[in-house]
């Protein structure tokens, strides 16, 4: 039998193992909001008839991941502490809608939080939910813009009358906040002996037997990059409101990308990125004007730009720059780059457009109408590169990092 996370008013069901490590004060904050929705349903994904009230059951995406990343190089959060990506609404059948309302596009979510009393929400935020590159308010942006837009019993038609303008969105990141420090990924791991270390290696079947074990019988998917463990996300089904709902935890679905054997859990090392909010210039002299631009995605280097806008592995290509970090245009070989339509692209008949450098951390991002997010609809390699589009609404997300040459 499931057991089941509430992530009411009161805290947790004292019977779960998932809430070993929670702190029961109530982390709403005193303009907390209630759905009025029933906890004793059917849990999304199980209905077998079509469900009328959508703010008190989560369709089309009853199948919610808690998202967990360990980045390293340069490491973000607490040496013992996983960090948080994101909580997700997939659709049972594992596909997934995303960017579902751009009007509640929220922007400055600290002063969101803090004009909702949710001071305490974003204290916790600024230390476990970072961004590896510094940009964490444009990282908490895209969160909720990306996936908690898509949540159904998060509306505002759902909301009580006379909720605050972006009240679902506060809600949303109280949420995320409850549950994942119901989930202490570093804790469960390291009281099975298995930490961080710059030589052991480990098996899948170790880690998920492990997490299995501390989390009351659930596995988690795993995933990798290049063998090092670098994100985890833990499956549940709702009962009720995103807001004040019950969250069953289930076995992932699907198992992530990591190996079965060879895996490395790596020491968090280099310089912890700044928790402050990335400026819009970046220091003086540091746009060159000649550079070739990466693609840095989940802390990672995975090729970058083309001659003709295309994310590639391939050898890249050079592009010129003129203008200052706050508006500039590039060119590349093939002609002037510009984004139309949100389809980033270079060549003869491409009408010039202007961009702006973002600082982050010791990287100068590429923005495009003041957003550093791009994303394609999948992962180059070989000779396989895809069009790249502003914003965030394919499935691999990445930034832009601008490199001198």
């Amino acid at each position: 039998m499931l057991a089941l996370l509430v992530l009411g008013l009161a805290g947790y069901a004292a019977a779960s193992p998932y809430s070993s490590s929670i702190d029961t004060l109530n982390l709403f904050g005193a303009r907390a909001i209630s759905s009025g929705c029933s906890t004793t349903g059917t849990a999304s994904c199980h209905n077998t008839t079509a469900v009328s009230n959508l703010c008190c059951f989560e369709a089309p995406g009853g199948l919610l991941l808690q998202t967990q990343f360990w980045d390293t190089a340069p490491s973000t959060g607490p040496s013992d502490s996983w960090t948080i990506h994101g909580l997700w609404p997939d659709n049972c059948d594992l596909t997934f809608d995303s960017s579902c309302d751009p009007s509640r596009a929220y922007t400055g979510i600290s002063s969101l939080l803090t004009a909702n009393g949710a001071s305490d929400t974003l204290a916790f935020m600024q230390k476990f939910w970072v961004d590896i590159n510094g940009a964490n308010e444009q990282f908490w942006e895209h969160e909720w813009a990306k996936h908690g837009t898509c949540m159904s019993t998060l509306k505002t038609s759902c909301l009580p009358s006379g909720s605050p303008r972006g009240a679902e969105a506060v809600a949303y990141f109280q949420t995320v906040v409850k549950l994942f420090k119901s989930l202490p990924t570093y804790t469960w791991l390291s009281n099975a002996g298995i930490t961080p270390s710059s030589s052991k290696t480990y098996t899948l079947s170790t880690l998920t037997a492990a997490l299995k074990s501390a989390s009351g019988g659930f596995t988690p998917a795993l995933d990798c990059t290049s063998s090092n463990l670098n994100a985890i996300s833990w499956y549940f089904n709702l009962k009720g409101s995103a807001i004040d709902g019950v969250f069953a935890p289930i076995n992932a679905p699907a198992a992530g990308s990591c190996p079965s054997s060879g895996i490395k859990y790596p020491l968090k090392s280099g310089s912890p990125t700044t928790t402050a909010s990335p400026t819009t210039t970046g220091p003086a002299g540091s746009l060159p004007t000649r550079a070739t631009i990466k693609a840095l995605q989940s802390g990672s280097l995975v090729g970058g730009l083309l001659s003709l806008g295309t994310w590639s592995t391939q050898t890249l290509a050079t592009y010129t720059i003129s203008g200052g970090s706050s508006s500039f245009t590039m060119t590349s070989s093939k002609g002037n780059c510009g984004v139309t339509s949100g389809l980033l692209s270079c060549g003869s008949g491409v009408s010039l457009t202007s961009f702006s450098a973002v600082t982050s951390g010791s990287n100068l991002l590429l923005a495009s109408g003041g957003s550093t997010s791009f994303t394609s609809d999948g992962i180059p390699s070989g000779t396989t590169v895809f069009p790249v589009f502003s914003g965030s609404n394919r499935s691999q997300d990445y930034t832009l990092v601008i490199v001198a040459s």
